[in-house]
């Protein structure tokens, strides 16, 4: 069972200090700086000119560096939704409940508290423009977790990045051009409304993760020039060089917009009032240039953990400046809120450290420490100066950066040390956690959420129904019949019971008008027919620039299936048709649940 209340009591608890700070800062003239924090997804630290990648020009995010600070070697987690996971929260993702990047498994537990939580406490408007990947329903959804406006997808990747469908504060809506541009103009017309007050926006761009879609103006930068490969590297000999011309376009496609951000900030005479942060959540999506280190995303090796990362704030930081000290997303939390002046006392215990102090310094000595990652079964743990994998290798960075030598007989005790605490990490961390994913049902009903989304890919298929794709984040069901056996299912947990209007997203032939569908929790259930065909070809191949793997989608209908009454508690919601002669009832994308009433 999930307690729906114990984030809204937490915040309670902490909203009257953090108010009397901000508003005791005001009092003395003093206006705390904004925040604007980009994560690009699945780009490398090697996909920029600023990380002397021959193949492209990145002037935008490069001159963060060179007005702020680089963090030379920053870490993050092996794949996309622990690192958001750990970016939120200031804490280790294995402590969370994080266990997959879909179907659920993507959501960190509503008990924690989030950067915006911390933040919107503090009188900031906060505001959230993208791939969130850190759980779609109440109380998971970006608006439950501090963030005031959000605009973008709630998945893990999209299938479709020219004017796709998106939502905005839990209402779907239909995007505008280029996925990335489109974000784009959301968070600076926020920042345009919100100039008068502290601002804390986050925009987590979806690109270059695949589908590998982008606009003409990048591609035909990209798309004949000849890819000069890492010459220090076993990626050379991988690289798929279309893949790699996609990926440096959207790379670039990212900069042009970081720098329509940046020009909005120097218009505003923002400058020097805000924090801007630009990082990457896991290594490169693909063998390319990336500074001879060893793997990419999804390892726990260098290439799959350690990505650019820059932060400019001229009141405090030195233009130009470089961290040695090794750092990671866990660290952003208490950095930032130093940097705000916020004096943030979680009632869990922060991973993360504050580097407000190194970076105004210049690169002050900080205490040694040890960053720890996680995926799968892979683990290794970072020092200053070694990284330890748990399989037993060890690798001394300092001299071999690509992680090509192991060296724990040569190091006896360091290998034991760095061992030791991997395993005492893992022990740790998975003993807080506790989440056993067949107890994590999909939430509906919370009592702040008016409606909830249901997707395909939290849905599980049973009979001949399909999944469209193996990657469940942008899926659909099909290949759905009337066999009795043929049935969609949510297994969910009611937080707050009552009635529950309920709309389906659908693609079908006119063969299935009449099809009756039926609905079902517990003893209730709905009943509707199929009324208008929708029968629409899938969108994606044309706009894609490399083959994919995951699957294309379609412009979808909705259709009511009329009103339901759910009962609090736990239950499975299932979805079938009834007496249907034919292989395919309906492609089904979605169900949308908007509540009509409470229960009393």
């Amino acid at each position: 069972m999930i307690s729906a209340l114990p984030h809204t009591r937490k915040l309670l608890c902490f909203t009257v200090v953090l108010l009397s700070q901000a508003l005791a800062a005001s009092a003395f003239g003093e206006r705390p700086p904004n925040v604007v924090i980009f994560l690009a997804d699945d780009q490398g630290w090697g996909d920029l000119s600023a990380n002397q990648n021959p193949n492209l020009n990145t002037p935008s995010i490069d001159s963060l560096a060179r007005d702020g600070a680089t963090i030379e070697h920053f870490y993050v987690c092996a794949v996309c939704s622990p690192t958001r996971a750990e970016f939120l929260t200031g804490r280790y993702h294995t402590r969370s409940g994080v266990y997959s990047t879909s179907t659920g498994g993507e959501r960190f537990n509503s008990d924690e508290e989030t950067i915006a939580d911390v933040f919107q406490m503090a009188g900031y408007a906060t505001a959230a423009f993208g791939k969130w990947h850190s759980g779609m329903q109440y109380p998971y959804h970006p608006n439950a977790r501090g963030f005031a406006e959000y605009y973008g997808f709630c998945s893990g990747h999209w299938g479709n990045y020219y004017s796709p469908m998106l939502e905005h504060n839990g209402q779907l809506v239909q995007g505008e051009g280029f996925i990335i541009d489109d974000l784009t103009n959301h968070a600076i017309d926020f920042i345009r409304e919100h100039q008068q007050k502290p601002f804390f926006v986050y925009v987590p761009y979806n690109t270059p993760h695949s589908p590998m879609q982008v606009p003409d103006a990048n591609w035909n930068r990209f798309k004949d020039k000849d890819i000069v490969p890492d010459p220090s590297s076993a990626n050379a000999r991988s690289e798929k060089v279309n893949h790699t011309r996609a990926a440096l376009a959207m790379s670039q496609n990212i900069d042009e917009n970081v720098g329509r951000v940046l020009d909005c900030l120097s218009e505003l005479d923002l400058e020097r009032d805000t924090v801007v942060i630009y990082f990457s959540d896991n290594g490169p999506n693909g063998s390319r240039y990336n500074g001879g280190m060893r793997g990419r995303k999804g390892s726990t090796h260098e290439g799959g953990l350690r990505v650019p990362f820059f932060i400019r704030y001229p009141q405090k930081i030195p233009a130009g400046s470089v961290l040695k000290q090794v750092g990671g997303a866990i660290d952003l939390l208490p950095t930032l809120a130093d940097f705000a002046g916020i004096k943030h006392n979680s009632k869990k215990p922060l991973d993360g450290v504050s580097l407000a102090g190194a970076l105004e310094s210049n690169g002050a000595v900080v205490p040694e420490r040890l960053l720890f990652s996680a995926w799968k079964q892979k683990a290794s743990v970072r020092s200053q100066r070694f990284r330890y994998q748990s399989n037993g290798l060890l690798f001394d960075l300092s001299a071999d950066p690509g992680e090509t030598v192991d060296v724990a007989e040569m190091h006896p005790g360091t290998a034991k040390r760095l061992s030791d605490a991997l395993q005492k990490w893992l022990r740790d961390s998975k003993a807080e956690n506790g989440v056993k994913p067949e107890n994590r049902p999909i939430t509906v009903g919370h009592p702040q959420e008016r409606q909830t989304q249901l997707p395909a890919r939290d849905a599980l298929p049973h009979g001949q129904v399909q999944r469209s794709n193996r990657f469940p984040n942008a899926t659909y069901m099909t290949h759905w019949s009337g066999n009795q056996e043929d049935r969609i299912t949510w297994e969910i947990e009611v937080l707050e019971g009552g009635e529950f209007e309920v709309e389906m997203y659908y693609a079908c032939e006119a063969s299935s008008v009449g099809a009756e569908l039926e609905l079902s929790f517990g003893e209730k259930k709905i009943t509707t027919t199929i009324g208008m065909p929708h029968d629409v070809p899938l969108v994606g191949a044309e706009e894609d620039r490399v083959l994919r793997q995951e699957g294309y989608v379609k412009h979808w209908a909705s259709m009511q299936l009329g009103s339901i009454e759910l009962a609090k508690g736990p239950g499975t919601l299932e979805l079938r048709a009834n007496g249907v002669e034919t292989k395919n009832v309906a492609d089904m994308r979605l169900l949308m649940l908007k509540r009509v009433n409470r229960q009393r």
